[in-house]
């Protein structure tokens, strides 16, 4: 609130804000050097203008009221009541007297220092003929008798009571023990020049030292969440992510973090970032046709927007060498955050959006492959369809030593490489050649030298393979109907040539360590929709086979399976596990009756070109109260019920797997809409049968 009153004093009380929908998304007040910036919600700016609209309050008051709600906060309160008490202890501590007695015969009997053993008893006399018991019935007076006054003249008269006195200081001996503070005596002078020092260190040591840590502690930590991302970023990514968001675009929501607002931007920069510019301009998605308008509009975004889309770009395009100390540390900083705000991008594509909790699978898709073009450094353009590859030469930029020019200049070569272009116009075909094969193309078409292609090799043996098992079934039922409780099974198997499991991704121009993430979506393309989603690693073996048994040992609870037969199937389990594959399980609502052509991807956010997806058959039956129900999930073309056979290959010729933007847009667009037509009509029919099935009953 208060930042929107810096907004509305910057445009003046009437501002032009009323009247008309506030849609900017971003504010620069540059005032005597400082940038102070914000990013406020349409929405938001609206609700408050509207609030205000027929009683509009002058800006002086807005912001007194702002300020005093602000200082009526829980911890404001707090700090005010803490001073109170400290100011309170100060005073009591000052102003307190405590009377310490000290044990003094002579004064006790009314005697001088010195004075002889006639006088001493003359005056244990006189006294007692005052205190004595058999004189005095007063109970004060017989506790003062034989505490003070006996052990006074025992302490002046008897040889051992007198030595305790001069030595300890009472006639009885050591009296308990005595405290102290090992300080120079100066500090503990209370009346000296330094007497409040101890006062003082007291104090800031122990009360505000603690206080002022607590408060910037909790202050910090109450911006983040458990991932140690700002909630205020976690706020605008679920504001931005759209179903329509195509994977060119996430770039746009994904620079707009609350981290990156906070990097500075510096007068020196400008240089740089105009240079910069020139060089990856290609990569900006900017419209061509009217070039000196986009530059314009791209320049007057927030400064912190422009120059972390530079320095990604830089880094995209592996420009970033070029850049000067200052830039290439802000750069550095950008991709070091780079890995948990994309995580915390996908969460907001897949989280539940609508009634039946799908989330969106275009921008979940197009997030992953922006993880994986930042870990390789590869240009997003890269990634066009061409060639007959949906990945464009995107795959091929990760090897070493590989660059758009060799593989211009492989497409070039005589007719004898033309064989070997007709056997690598996909990444996969690469990797599927006969080594011998594959190392007589690099060295002869594309001229690397025996090293090289060890390089090459290497890295090969590093990349993953992924294949899916996949089910989906109702506990305890033989089918699912709508409104069940569907349980999805897969089993996700990585296998390297090299032998290895558990593995770093080979990132060379990424600056920090990046362990591989896969993560599985089952989703449906025709509708965009993501039904399940989960984040699995291949690095924890240990983890993985606990979550297993877990698992398993809950299914087979649940099914009502014996202990012998749970164990069996937990120990297979772990043997998979070790063996390199990892189980994921999860639940969702069955949808209403119809037949769903889900797809399962296995997507890695570090390797471009490794991931996997499997088709999958979900056929849901109409809720009854009674009578069996048939098999109902197959995957990859198996049986389904009887008399349903050519309807569903019908069905199955126009279902297509959903890809990203950069493949075939029309060819993409017709078969979505096919497959959205089938899927509509199934449920249309679902609902006509369920409501005949309601008027029957009524009946």
């Amino acid at each position: 609130y208060r930042n929107l009153i810096i907004v509305l004093k910057s445009k003046g009380s009437n501002g032009g804000f009323r009247g008309k929908q506030c849609t900017f998304s971003n504010f620069l007040l540059d005032y005597n050097g400082f940038a102070i910036s914000a990013i406020y919600n349409a929405e938001a700016v609206s609700c408050c203008l509207k609030e205000n609209k027929k009683h509009p309050l002058p800006v002086s008051s807005m912001l007194s009221f702002g300020e005093i709600s602000n200082f009526s906060t829980c911890s404001n309160l707090t700090l005010v009541l803490l001073w109170i008490i400290v100011i309170g202890l100060v005073y009591y501590i000052k102003n307190m007297s405590r009377e310490i007695q000290v044990f003094e015969p002579f004064s006790i009997l009314g005697l001088e220092p010195g004075a002889s053993d006639s006088e001493i008893k003359k005056a244990y006399r006189r006294l007692s003929i005052l205190y004595h018991p058999d004189k005095n019935p007063d109970p004060d007076a017989h506790k003062y008798f034989v505490e003070y006054i006996s052990k006074a003249y025992q302490a002046l008269t008897d040889p051992i009571s007198r030595e305790n006195f001069e030595k300890y200081g009472h006639p009885d001996g050591r009296q308990g023990f005595q405290m102290g503070i090992a300080l120079p005596e100066f500090l503990l002078n209370i009346d000296g020049a330094s007497g409040g020092i101890l006062l003082l260190w007291i104090v800031g040591v122990c009360i505000l030292l603690p206080l002022v840590v607590a408060v910037v502690y909790l202050s910090r930590s109450s911006k983040y969440t458990g991932n140690y991302v700002m909630h205020q970023t976690l706020s605008t990514y679920y504001y931005l992510m759209k179903p329509s968001l195509a994977p060119s675009k996430v770039m746009d929501v994904f620079v707009k973090a609350a981290e990156y607002m906070e990097i500075p931007v510096r007068r020196p920069d400008g240089e740089p970032l105009q240079k910069l510019f020139m060089l990856v301009r290609s990569e900006l998605n900017l419209d061509l046709k009217n070039i000196k308008q986009e530059q314009a509009k791209f320049w007057k975004q927030h400064p912190a927007l422009v120059k972390t889309e530079l320095l990604i770009q830089a880094h995209l395009t592996r420009e970033s060498a070029t850049l000067p100390p200052t830039l290439l540390a802000d750069c550095r900083r950008v991709l070091e955050l780079a890995p948990r705000l994309l995580e915390e991008l996908l969460k907001m594509a897949v989280v539940p959006r609508n009634a039946q909790g799908h989330g969106w699978l275009r921008p979940a898709i197009g997030v992953i492959e922006l993880s994986q073009c930042i870990i390789q450094a590869v240009p997003l353009s890269a990634r066009k369809a061409a060639g007959g590859s949906s990945e464009g030469i995107a795959p091929f930029l990760q090897l070493p030593h590989f660059s758009e020019t060799i593989l211009k200049k492989i497409a070039r070569k005589g007719p004898q490489c033309h064989l070997f272009l007709r056997k690598v116009r996909t990444f996969q075909e690469l990797q599927d050649m006969p080594r011998p094969e594959r190392t007589e193309l690099l060295t002869q078409v594309a001229g690397f030298s025996t090293d090289q292609v060890q390089d090459v090799e290497m890295v090969l043996e590093m990349m993953p393979s992924i294949t899916m098992e996949m089910k989906c079934e109702t506990e305890g039922e033989e089918g699912i109907q709508e409104g069940d409780i569907v349980t999805v099974h897969a089993w996700i198997t990585l296998k390297r040539p090299n032998g290895l499991i558990g593995a770093l991704p080979h990132a060379p121009h990424y600056p920090f360590h990046k362990e591989e993430n896969f993560w599985f979506l089952l989703a449906d393309p025709a509708s965009n929709n993501v039904w399940f989603s989960h984040k699995l690693s291949f690095m924890d073996e240990a983890t993985a086979i606990t979550a297993a048994l877990k698992a398993i040992e809950d299914a087979m609870e649940g099914s009502g399976a014996d202990a012998k037969e749970t164990s069996l199937v937990a120990r297979e389990a772990a043997e998979k596990v070790k063996s390199g594959s990892r189980l994921v399980m999860g639940k969702f609502p069955a949808p209403a009756e119809g037949n769903y052509y889900l797809t399962g991807y296995c997507v890695c956010d570090s390797w471009i070109g490794c991931d996997n997806k499997t088709n999958l058959k979900l056929k849901i039956l109409k809720r009854t109260r009674a009578g069996t129900r048939g098999f109902v999930a197959t995957e990859e073309g198996a049986a389904l019920e009887d008399g349903a056979e050519e309807e569903d290959e019908e069905e199955e010729e126009e279902y297509d797997d959903y890809e990203s933007e950069y493949s075939d847009d029309e060819a993409d667009e017709k078969d979505k809409s096919k497959a959205s037509t089938a899927n509509e009509a199934v449920r249309k029919r679902g609902k006509q049968l369920s409501s005949e099935d309601s008027e029957t009953d009524e009946d």
